[in-house]
């Protein structure tokens, strides 16, 4: 080999050692770098040539690449890992606050409040013609009323707060996805399309923005020969290479309740996202929070109308000589079935009439009475015994069968409310309601509403607590022992759970829950942090082995200028030669 090629070899340890310094230079300054990845110069020989027969010498060494030194396995598991805890922690937050709103155990909960509304019926029935007693049933079916609309109201603030973080979060994720599709023609262009050397500095800090997304939601990331990645939500891709699909919240509607869900903005096809924040607010939005609300919503539900059948089967303190219900039904309703799911009035209550009948006690000033008995047919027969609704009940047949009773009317006030009424001298009473059909109209009831949204004691009964009904006659408890009685039977809409029952089921779903949250978030952490450690092992940079790699790049830097040397001092004795 010539001494030019001896030069040309030496200059090319010079070039590789430097580069190489440089390398554990940049380590070294990026040392406490958020983000920042170790880098490492890859050295490899330069193809030797033949200098004799059957004798190839080497050519010098040259810098094969600069990567970075990082497991895409190991990353890949540290992602899902912060996905599934950025889940877990909401979670656990979201059930934390429950718990704080039920406040179960404090005396100041909801158990607590059914309680007392019992022990005040159990008190009246115990002196049914206390007019104080009357007063207190009244004003603690008003207090336990507010109780559970406030509880109602918190839980739905609850809801549209997370609505707002799901809003807020998919925003944030729209934005990560645009800026690694930007990176990704960044590193493309300056890697020329997957060179052997990598761009570390795009590349982390596209990593980085990546771990945000994938605290956000679930995320699997696949990178193509280009340097570009892909990214996909389960089997939903939402950035290929330099395009981002983008991602918005869309509302549906299902079973006629809304519910926020996420989707791309190109053709806004929906994504399941199951874990990252996202995943979490949206399990919570339609797991514990929604099914807290369907539960106070269910207890609600069931006890209006048990307690309004058990109320409007007696005769209030006073005659009741005019009663307005509390349903309003369009003309439209008036006229179909009671059981008719066409009637949409009646269709979207929770409770409803059923098939039976119940009694019309009307009595005049000397106390004489007479009964009539009303049939609610609502078997869904019809008269040639197939299904239908023909022949059942409307509340047009209801009106006209209460109007046909003497001294008695009946009619729908133009609001769509059903009203009766009694000529003078006359009051009417009803008993032995096996339909619930007075209980679902109001006639008579100590609720009115239909749910937790608007359960209420009836306006007409705060005002003057001698309407509350307390036996079948003035001075029996018939009535006030059946309502208190309801603290602990079985009530078929809750699947044969007791009012204080179904409550603590509950309450206890929501505890096993949060419990299980809370084991959840810190297992989920500690994996996390197992994984943090091992990536750093990777991929952070170690000061003593970098001060290792600058003492040889630097020997070998110096080994370099002195086998140059050399070969100049021989260039030139070879020159004065000549």
């Amino acid at each position: 080999m010539s001494l030019g090629g001896s030069l040309l070899i030496g200059q090319s340890a010079l070039t590789a050692s430097q580069i190489a310094l440089q390398v554990a230079g940049n380590n070294i300054a990026n040392a406490s770098t958020p983000g920042f990845t170790r880098q490492v110069a890859h050295l490899s020989t330069v193809r030797g040539r033949q200098v004799n027969t059957g004798t190839f010498v080497g050519r010098g060494v040259q810098v094969a690449g600069v990567n970075r030194a990082i497991d895409e396995a190991l990353v890949q598991r540290l992602r899902n890992a912060r996905s599934d805890t950025a889940a877990a922690q909401t979670q656990q937050q979201a059930l934390s606050q429950i718990e704080s709103l039920l406040n179960e155990l404090s005396g100041s909960d909801l158990s607590t409040q059914l309680s007392e509304f019992f022990n005040a019926f159990s008190e009246m029935a115990n002196s049914p013609g206390s007019s104080v007693t009357r007063a207190t049933v009244v004003e603690q079916g008003a207090a336990l009323s507010s109780f559970v609309r406030e509880m109602r109201s918190q839980l739905t603030r609850q809801q549209q707060q997370v609505d707002t973080q799901i809003r807020i979060a998919t925003e944030r994720a729209d934005t990560l996805l645009s800026q690694v599709a930007e990176l990704n023609l960044a590193v493309t262009d300056a890697e020329l399309g997957g060179l052997s050397s990598e761009e570390g500095n795009l590349r982390d800090q596209r990593d980085a923005i990546i771990s945000e997304l994938a605290e956000m939601m679930d995320i699997t990331v696949l990178e193509q020969d280009s340097g570009a990645v892909d990214i996909l939500v389960g089997s939903t891709p939402v950035v290929f290479a330099g395009t981002s699909r983008g991602l918005q919240t869309i509302v549906r509607t299902v079973d006629g309740a809304p519910e926020l869900r996420v989707a791309t903005k190109l053709n806004q096809e929906e994504i399941n996202i199951e874990g990252g924040r996202i995943g979490g607010f949206l399990a919570q939005r339609d797991g514990p929070i929604g099914q807290t609300i369907d539960s106070l919503d269910d207890l609600a539900s069931a006890l209006i109308f048990e307690v309004n059948r058990a109320h409007s089967q007696g005769r209030p303190g006073i005659g009741l000589r005019d009663a307005t219900g509390w349903l309003r039904v369009p003309a439209a309703d008036q006229v179909l079935a009671l059981n008719d799911p066409n009637n949409e009035t009646l269709a979207d209550l929770p409770f409803g009439p059923s098939n039976g009948s119940f009694r019309v006690v009307i009595t005049d000033q000397s106390g004489n009475r007479h009964e009539d008995i009303i049939q609610v047919d609502l078997d869904g027969i019809d008269n040639t015994g197939a299904s239908g609704f023909s022949d059942d009940m409307t509340m047009t047949d209801l009106v006209n069968a209460l109007d046909a009773i003497a001294n008695l009317n009946a009619e729908i006030t133009p609001s769509g409310q059903l009203r009766v009424y009694t000529d003078t001298g006359y009051e009417v009473s009803f008993r032995d309601d096996t339909s619930g059909v007075l209980a679902t109209f109001g006639i008579n009831t100590y609720f009115q509403g239909s749910d937790a949204t608007d359960i209420a004691v009836r306006a007409d009964l705060r005002d003057n607590p001698d309407m509350l009904v307390v036996g079948h006659e003035h001075g029996t408890n018939e009535n006030a022992l059946a309502i208190a009685n309801l603290r602990e039977a079985g009530v078929e809409s809750l699947s044969g759970e007791s009012l204080t029952g179904a409550w603590l089921k509950t309450v206890d779903r929501v505890s096993v829950q949060a419990n299980s949250a809370n084991a959840r978030a810190e297992a989920l952490a500690t994996v996390q942090q197992s994984l943090e450690a091992q990536q750093a092992a990777v991929s952070g940079v170690s000061l003593d082995e970098e001060a290792i790699n600058l003492i040889n790049y630097q020997q070998q830097y110096q080994g370099a200028a002195r086998f140059i040397s050399v070969v100049n001092e021989l260039t030139q004795v070879l020159l004065n030669l000549v």
